[in-house]
């Protein structure tokens, strides 16, 4: 069943200037995962070394490839599912989607109504979703199915199909068809396999301090938001019962980090992880935790 709002919801206990950092994750091969993560994704490779590939847009860095996995993710672990990647406007996302056809990558354009998505995966399992945010569009309502609805009524699965050729005229007249991501493109939200729902709902609502939002028995699935509809953090039970961490070695989630504004929020957080009896060890500007499931979390000041 889906729960009322009511059962999941709190207030939200930190500022909405919270945001999302660097995310880590771990590939095989550094050439191949180029080829997916700059070609077909459309972030910049910003630096490189022998051990990490730094990429991102308008300068910042946003997703660091760490290159020493020596296989690919692994089945029924706990870990990264997707990390979606979010872009200023329809156009960019519409070049998203003409470099994967150009590229042959398998992708899933789907329409939420309350965003645009590409989903898609790396070479080592990686998945990756590609995220135009239209929250004017309709919202997501209570009811025994997922369904989302308009600002007329009318009612939406929240998970058709994209109009690819309506999406393409996008690019009409555009010189600039295959342009990577631009400035202001961020990671909007990250999405992980868990073992429990409560218990992650626990961690990342009362413990973190984001909104809750969803908790859906029935898919299986729950997140949290900061003020407005679009998820900060999901997490989900599909790895299946009882799900493994992934064994050393294997490609996938190193940790992702969580930025706040200030020394207060920092430790407020701290505290209420030890209040809970999670632990947290210092790290340079900020704390390194870990979700019940074994997810590991950074928690930094701006």
């Amino acid at each position: 069943m889906l729960e009322t709002r009511p059962s999941v919801a709190t207030p939200l206990l930190v500022p909405t200037t919270t945001r999302l950092g660097q995310i880590h994750i771990a590939v095989t091969d550094p050439d191949r995962a180029l080829s997916i993560w700059r070609d077909v994704v459309g972030l910049t490779l910003i630096d490189r070394s022998p051990d990490r590939l730094e990429l991102g847009a308008g300068g910042k860095v946003l997703v660091v490839l760490e290159t020493g996995a020596n296989a690919p993710v692994a089945p029924h672990t706990v870990g990264l599912y997707h990390v979606a990647i979010h872009v200023p406007t329809r156009r960019d996302f519409a070049r998203a989607l003409n470099r994967a056809i150009a590229a042959r990558v398998r992708i899933s354009p789907t329409d939420h109504l309350v965003s645009e998505a590409l989903y898609l995966w790396d070479f080592d399992g990686n998945g990756i979703e590609i995220t135009y945010e239209t929250p004017w569009r309709g919202k997501f309502v209570e009811h025994d199915e997922l369904m989302a609805i308009t600002p007329e009524g009318k009612p939406h699965s929240g998970r058709e199909p994209i109009d690819v050729p309506g999406l393409l005229a996008e690019l009409d007249g555009d010189d600039t068809p295959f342009a990577p991501m631009p400035e202001g493109t961020r990671i909007g939200h990250v999405h992980v396999h868990v073992d429990d729902l409560d218990t992650a709902m626990g961690f990342y609502r009362d413990q973190i301090g984001f909104a809750g939002q969803l908790l859906s028995r029935r898919y299986g699935m729950g997140d949290v938001n900061l003020d407005y509809a679009p998820h900060i953090l999901a997490f989900n039970i599909w790895a299946g019962r009882n799900p493994s961490m992934p064994p050393a070695g294997a490609a996938g989630l190193r940790w992702f980090e969580i930025v706040v504004p200030d020394e207060g929020t920092l430790s407020e957080i701290a505290k209420r992880l030890k209040a809970a009896g999670s632990r947290t060890d210092p790290i340079d500007s900020g704390i390194e935790t870990r979700d019940p499931a074994g997810n590991r979390v950074r928690i930094l000041l701006a």
